[in-house]
């Protein structure tokens, strides 16, 4: 099934700014998020593609990326979805290379060094965290099947006690030349396939390849404030080479998992909160639990309106490689009561017929500008 459009996705035009992005992830997060949403997985799938569309469009590198290329800027031939798939290892200009590269007498093929060892490719990961774990940063230990150096014939293919010996056809150039009339043709050697030696006497472990498959254990470190998209490479850790050539590199592609109470933007985090309209009309207070391990009090004033924000200092997430710490942003939601009794009936139906204008001045104000904009349109 095909992704949609990001910028569908979030419901603006493609020439969006960010503060039009901001408002309208903001909106939607709230609309879908799985608090307001219990047991309904539609809701949190729309939740998730909501969240993937913005993390991508408000980094302006991915956002130029995207809409060149669209979501294709975010895949690679060969690159599978779990550990293992190649990442590296050529793609479109490696194709052309090749192609070209051979009629003119400069085709590179996979990268080659002396000796017909070549790079092993580089390969990727993907992990999720949690926002907690992105908050404190950590240590993983994974499991990475790849290829690695034959331990018998130590990487160069050849049976303990022998050695590859150069190809008798291109005298161990790895290409050969033919000529067609005016022209003079340099292919790739068939018989070595451009490694310039062959193996008459092969390991019997790893079958002249140099390497084998096994699943190595390896431990990567997350720094605190880490990113969801973010892309660690180990230098290195990808796919032994062929025949002793260098290793390739793992990429470890990471994501955070959408967490049950805050949302995420940059440093900065933002978390609704519903308070009673008693609360909001009254006054009054309530904790929130914060990353950090520990809790800050918010004071709610007398007549708060739905949407107010309130702003806990340096309680957001910290930023990578630095001392600074974002702010932790509370958006009050106002909850209607639900479910009367006939006393809170009777109680409520009295406090409307004493209210004044002064106790809901928008709504007033609201209604007395509908009607001056009907009475003009009567006119």
């Amino acid at each position: 099934m095909a992704k949609a459009d990001y910028y569908e996705t979030l419901g603006v035009a493609r020439t969006a700014d960010d503060k039009d992005l901001k408002s309208a992830f903001r909106k939607l997060a709230m609309k879908f998020h799985p608090d307001k949403n219990p047991d309904d997985s539609e809701a949190e799938r729309k939740f998730k593609e909501i969240n993937e569309a913005y993390e991508t469009l408000k980094d302006p590198q991915k956002r130029a990326a995207y809409d060149r290329y669209g979501h294709a800027a975010f895949e690679h031939g060969g690159m599978g979805n779990g550990a293992g798939a190649g990442f590296g290892g050529g793609g479109f200009s490696d194709i052309f290379e090749d192609i070209f590269g051979e009629m003119m007498g400069g085709g590179r093929g996979r990268q080659r060094s002396s000796g017909g060892r070549e790079r092993g490719a580089d390969l990727r990961y993907n992990m999720e965290i949690s926002l907690e774990e992105s908050f404190t940063g950590k240590t993983a230990q994974i499991r990475v099947p790849t290829s690695i150096t034959c331990d018998v014939c130590s990487g160069s293919g050849a049976k303990p006690g022998t050695q590859p010996k150069a190809c008798s056809t291109c005298q161990g150039s790895g290409r050969v030349r033919a000529a067609q009339g005016f022209f003079s043709i340099e292919r790739t050697c068939p018989t070595c396939h451009g490694r310039g030696t062959i193996i008459p006497d092969p390991c019997t472990k790893c079958h002249g390849q140099g390497r084998v498959t096994e699943e190595r254990s390896l431990s990567v470190n997350i720094p605190a404030g880490i990113e969801d998209g973010t892309r660690i490479r180990l230098q290195g850790e990808g796919e032994a080479g062929a025949r002793g050539g260098p290793a390739g590199d793992l990429y470890i592609f990471l994501s955070v998992k959408p967490h049950e109470f805050f949302q995420r933007d940059g440093a900065d985090l933002y978390c609704a909160v519903p308070i009673s309209m008693t609360t909001a009309a009254l006054g009054g207070t309530f904790d929130v639990a914060t990353l950090d391990g520990t809790k800050s009090r918010v004071s709610v004033p007398e007549g708060t309106q739905a949407g107010k924000q309130f702003r806990l200092k340096s309680k957001g997430m910290p930023v990578l490689r630095s001392s600074q710490t974002g702010d932790l942003y509370i958006q009050i939601q106002i909850e209607t009561p639900q479910k009367l009794t006939k006393r809170q009936r009777e109680l409520l139906q009295e406090f409307e017929q004493i209210s004044s204008k002064e106790n809901n001045p928008e709504s007033t104000g609201f209604f007395a500008r509908m009607k001056d904009f009907f009475d003009t349109l009567s006119d």
